[in-house]
């Protein structure tokens, strides 16, 4: 391991045993001067098994006592979870809860004096862990940074996909056609926001019908076969039951340069497979061509459900004063977008007051972006700094500004804007400069939208 910059510090490694058969690993950093007095915690990604000294070492940038897990384990994948439940719950947000214990108390005992705030940081995996901590434990964190949250609900959508989109090898697109989708869908939806600039900035209102691209003869690189067509839809479309009830949203338009992700095959990618073969049916050997939507997705609910089922009863964590910062790249290859628009409506439903949940929850779309970065989108802005003014001095962002860089050169700044406000163009200036962009609230949300396309289960 090895960080550049970094000032001197107190490295504290200890392994933690809340059950008999927990082997929670943690570390804990201590800036040995100019600690600013607060504590971060960062999350790490996928099924855990490392530790985001990347992200430790950020913190210890800023100032901050920071602390990260392993959650438990150190595989790769999730072959930890085979006999071993309590190790399960070690990694969905027990890991990280005594993690937080702990390293409050050796900040204490470091500095003589207890942090004057702490804050949580992690996207993908981490974000649903940060999600997890503000509901089981919602004194814990003044401000909680959720990106990308890998609602563990995305597993099944990823098998069912692959059971749909290369399960039948003629239903498989190869990727070298993924550009020539992707200029379509750009081409048809890109200016929706009265701008024209390669980026699709509310991709809810997109509806590209993939018939248009449909060979009028024989297959070539510029068109799709019919069978290819039904795929596209696809993996545009929904996760749903055969009466209709969705289970889990769409791949949002203007992906298309990253479906191999989910749907370049051969097989499914370990990180959505390990759910089923490890979790569910803890079985290696577990063959996904047999995967049921429904049955399937059933049985792990039921799993999950209490343990790392992200819950959206926050009250608590809002009655105690915490904020909430909750990010999504519309853009996202492997988390479908809409299921933290999802949560987040969900949490504004069970909020006790509605009406005033902006004042400590907030949702930021984030138009071309990936799973957690790049992309063709604005991806990078200042997180930290962002949660600090919000918790610490009672300003919650009207707006974010964000950049995208071409071989580390600023290329674009933008707008992020709170859901469901849009960045909309004034009508003057660069359309790379964010100073000529408005937050405003999206015409086509709320308007009747044309029935998703139900693919054949």
């Amino acid at each position: 391991m090895s960080f550049p910059r970094l000032p001197a510090f107190c490295r504290v490694t200890a392994g933690l045993k809340p059950t008999s058969d927990s082997d929670i690993r943690i570390e804990v950093w201590l800036p040995i001067a100019d600690w600013n007095g607060k504590f971060l915690a960062v999350g790490s990604g996928g099924w855990g098994g490392f530790f985001n000294y990347d992200g430790m070492a950020n913190a210890l940038r800023r100032g901050y006592a920071t602390s990260a897990t392993d959650d438990g384990h150190a595989d790769a994948g999730a072959s930890f979870v085979v006999g071993h439940p309590e190790k399960f719950i070690d990694f969905a947000y027990r890991a990280e809860h005594e993690m937080t214990i702990e390293a409050k108390t050796l900040i204490k005992a470091f500095y003589g004096r207890e942090a004057r705030y702490s804050y949580w940081t992690g996207c993908s995996g981490g974000g649903r862990a940060g999600l997890l901590q503000a509901h089981r434990y919602p004194d814990e964190f003044n401000g909680i940074i959720a990106g990308d949250p890998a609602n563990v609900r995305r597993n099944a959508w990823a098998l069912w996909l692959a059971v749909q989109t290369f399960k039948d090898s003629d239903a498989y697109i190869p990727p070298e056609k993924y550009p020539m989708i992707h200029r379509a869908v750009l081409d048809a939806c890109d200016a929706n926001d009265g701008l024209k600039d390669g980026l699709i900035e509310d991709p809810e209102s997109c509806h590209f019908d993939f018939k248009a691209l449909q060979c009028m003869a024989a297959d070539g690189p510029d068109c799709l076969t019919p069978r290819q067509v039904h795929t596209a839809q696809t993996i545009t479309s929904p996760a749903t039951t055969r009466t209709g009830k969705v289970l889990f949203p769409r791949l949002e338009p203007g992906t298309e340069l990253d479906w191999a992700r989910l749907a370049g095959g051969p097989s499914p990618a370990d990180l959505f497979l390990d759910q089923f073969r490890y979790v569910v049916y803890q079985d290696p050997k577990w063959d996904w061509r047999t995967f049921d939507l429904e049955r399937d997705s059933a049985k792990a609910d039921a799993i999950d459900k209490d343990i790392d089922d992200l819950d959206p009863h926050l009250a608590s964590f809002a009655k105690h004063g915490g904020k909430l910062l909750i990010f999504h790249g519309w853009a996202d290859q492997q988390v479908a977008p809409g299921s933290s628009i999802e949560f987040y409506k969900s949490v504004l439903t069970l909020s006790a007051n509605p009406e005033q949940a902006a004042n400590w929850i907030r949702l930021f779309m984030v138009p071309g972006m990936g799973h957690c970065l790049g992309g063709e989108g604005p991806d990078t802005f200042d997180k930290i700094s962002i949660i600090e003014q919000w918790v610490e001095q009672g300003k919650p962002p009207e707006k974010i500004i964000a950049a995208h860089q071409t071989a580390g050169k600023v290329d674009r700044t933008r707008p992020l804007c709170p859901y469901p406000q849009v960045a909309r163009y004034n009508g003057t200036g660069s359309i790379d400069d964010a100073s000529n962009f408005t937050c405003r609230n999206s015409v086509t949300r709320g308007s009747s939208q044309p029935a998703p396309f139900r693919p054949k289960h």
